[in-house]
């Protein structure tokens, strides 16, 4: 199994150093992996490519970085020409091999700068007789902006293309001609960071990404260290427990595991894995949705739609994600477990018909507050880099220390809704986000760090429609129009049904609102934060004088066409400016005092003007 299925990208680099002059080999580099030329022991990948460099058959291996220079303790036949002069004309070659260190071992540190170790590594492959492989570890530090390389930079680049030139032999009718050349293997954690012109339509460089661990190689590291994770599951007899695990651990390198593992020691109390990963990812025990109770839910509707009026259906579909995610089957008809978000929804409809409202409640209903919804405006995303703004710049660009704006979000908030608005509006490579997010529950940032999607509800919203819908039809055709609407749309207009595939039957139709009442009840939710305002900071007290009349003739101003947002709109207009108005002119004897509002023509209601005054 170690040979097969857990290091494929080795039987690659293996086959790459036989004939390549250099192997850029990035990923997933600062992991541990089992080590088939180690007894299938787990060692670090850095080790791992330095075993398979040797089995080729190099002896000289020289490994380096900018920290530490030359690692002698690799290779016994290594040569140190610190005390040399490499420019002299009269070295004309470099008997590696019978090249005794002596304490030269003892001053490990030698070329630690580029400006030594280029020429250094230029001269060795020039001078010897024996074949070399350089390892240069750490290469993300090598160059600063990997697309605007500063004159020293440059230098380096230079020497590097010379050494992947020098000593290479084309002479087929040599009988060496098959053994294995000079090789120079860059390990970086980002190949972003390594200068395109190095290898860009280079036939003499190659590629190996090294990938996280897959399934049967977590399974294996479980497997194997499973006495060191402290859970309560019984993971050597119930397997279902133990494929969610490993399946919970998806996107972890085997160190993070062993971190995990770690943790699981430490902590005083034995804890489920869900809790365990949670403590580790997010640094909380307990999760939001584990505090949800079955009685809570089923009071949901309620709790709602006392926020969101006229909605009846929409609240209805919310219920039904909810409780598919509190019984633990979000995500299960697609075989995957512990990835997804907690819940995918689309809301469609007209203008100002409580979409953002509701999901807004929604959060404040399962995460116990309402800034837990977290708002993204896609018309603010629909140009071509504004991916970059979502999840960061790479390396070298400018803002890439800022990170990215819903990838820091998640990070300050795993537990959350996300809510992206106008979502049709968005560019190509942000719904190619959202499709990551929607199936993997995960993005990887700008600085390569990895955040979590699966503690989420994601709502998208539109108006895909509006202006077309009749809104003179019943509930039902309303629905339907605003359906056929938005899978138009994806599906013609954005030619984007991989997306629509995702959300699948979650694409939930707000109504129009045309009843009287639910303008009238909207009017006095909305107005409650006003006559709250008043009274804590003026201490006054506001009476509305026929307050159904007041709210449904405000209603009847707004129409239906624009929703509450229209409403809104109304009321700040004939009654929050004049309230506004008469608190300013008499702030200075409002406290203790009662604000009268009535209509100003009570016989002509349909007018909508009132006045202020104090009882």
């Amino acid at each position: 199994m170690a040979d097969i299925e857990l290091n494929l990208w080795l039987e690659r680099f293996s086959r790459d150093i036989g004939y390549k002059s250099s192997v850029i080999v990035f990923g997933n580099t600062s992991d541990i992996m089992l080590n088939p030329q180690n007894s299938g022991k787990y060692d670090t990948v850095m080790n791992t490519i330095i075993s398979y460099i040797r089995r080729k058959g190099y002896r000289q291996i020289v490994k380096w970085d900018r920290v530490d220079g030359i690692d002698y303790n690799v290779s016994d036949e290594v040569v140190d020409t610190l005390n040399q002069n490499v420019q002299e004309e009269s070295i004309d070659n470099y008997d590696l091999g019978d090249y005794d260190l002596g304490d030269n071992n003892q001053g490990g540190n030698h070329y630690k700068a580029p400006d030594e170790f280029f020429p250094y590594m230029l001269n060795i492959i020039k001078n010897s007789s024996n074949k070399t492989a350089f390892v240069l570890d750490y290469s993300d530090y090598i160059f600063g902006n990997a697309n605007s390389l500063s004159e020293k930079e440059r230098d380096y680049l230079a020497t590097l293309g010379k050494v992947l030139e020098s000593g290479q032999s084309y002479n087929m009718l040599d009988s060496n001609f098959a053994d294995v050349s000079n090789i120079v293997v860059i390990v970086a954690h980002n190949n972003a960071m390594i200068p395109p012109a190095f290898y860009l339509n280079n036939p003499m460089v190659s590629s190996v990404n090294i990938p996280l661990p897959g399934h049967k190689e977590r399974e294996h590291f479980i497997d194997v260290n499973r006495a060191c994770l402290n859970i309560t599951q019984d993971i050597i007899s119930d397997k279902t427990a133990k494929d969610d695990l490993i399946d919970a651990l998806d996107g972890f390198s085997l160190k993070e595991i062993a971190q995990l593992m770690k943790l699981s020691r430490q902590i005083s109390e034995k804890m489920s894995f869900e809790k365990l990963i949670n403590l580790y990812k997010y640094g909380e025990k307990v999760s939001p949705w584990e505090e949800l109770s079955k009685d809570k839910i089923e009071r949901i509707e309620v709790e709602l739609g006392n926020r969101v009026k006229g909605q009846d259906f929409a609240i209805s579909k919310v219920k039904d994600v909810i409780i598919r995610a509190y019984t633990g089957f979000s995500g299960l008809q697609h075989s995957s477990k512990q990835k997804k978000p907690k819940g995918t929804l689309f809301f469609v409809g007209p203008t100002g018909v409580g979409k953002t409202e509701l999901a807004k409640s929604l959060a404040s209903f399962v995460f116990g507050d309402e800034n837990a919804c977290i708002r993204f405006d896609m018309s603010e995303y629909n140009h071509e880099h504004s991916d970059q703004r979502l999840v960061g710049a790479p390396p070298g660009y400018v803002g890439y220390e800022a990170g990215g704006q819903l990838t820091n979000a998640i990070k300050e908030k795993p537990f959350c809704v996300l809510l992206f608005d106008e979502i049709e509006k968005a560019h190509g490579r942000i719904l190619d986000k959202f499709l990551q997010i929607l199936e993997d529950g995960r993005l990887t940032d700008g600085k390569g760090e990895t955040v979590y999607f699966s503690e989420t509800i994601i709502i998208f919203t539109s108006n895909i429609g509006a202006a077309e819908v009749n809104s003179n039809m019943g509930n039902k055709e309303v629905k339907t129009q605003f359906v056929e609407k938005v899978k138009n749309h994806f599906i013609e207009v954005l030619g984007r049904p991989e997306l629509l595939n995702r959300i699948g039957d979650n694409i939930v139709a707000f109504n129009f609102i045309d009843d009287p009442e639910v303008f009238t009840k909207i009017a006095k939710i909305k107005f409650k934060t006003i006559e709250d305002f008043v009274k804590e900071r003026y201490g006054a007290t506001i009476i509305l004088k026929n307050e159904d009349e007041i709210f449904k003739s405000i209603a009847l101003k707004a129409g239906k066409q624009n929703g509450g947002r229209g409403l809104l709109n109304i009321m700040e207009t004939v009654l929050i400016d004049p309230l506004s108005l008469f608190i300013f002119e008499r702030s200075d004897i409002l406290k203790n005092r009662e604000i009268l509002i009535e209509p100003s023509y009570p016989e002509n209601p349909e007018l909508c003007e009132f006045e202020c005054k104090l009882k």
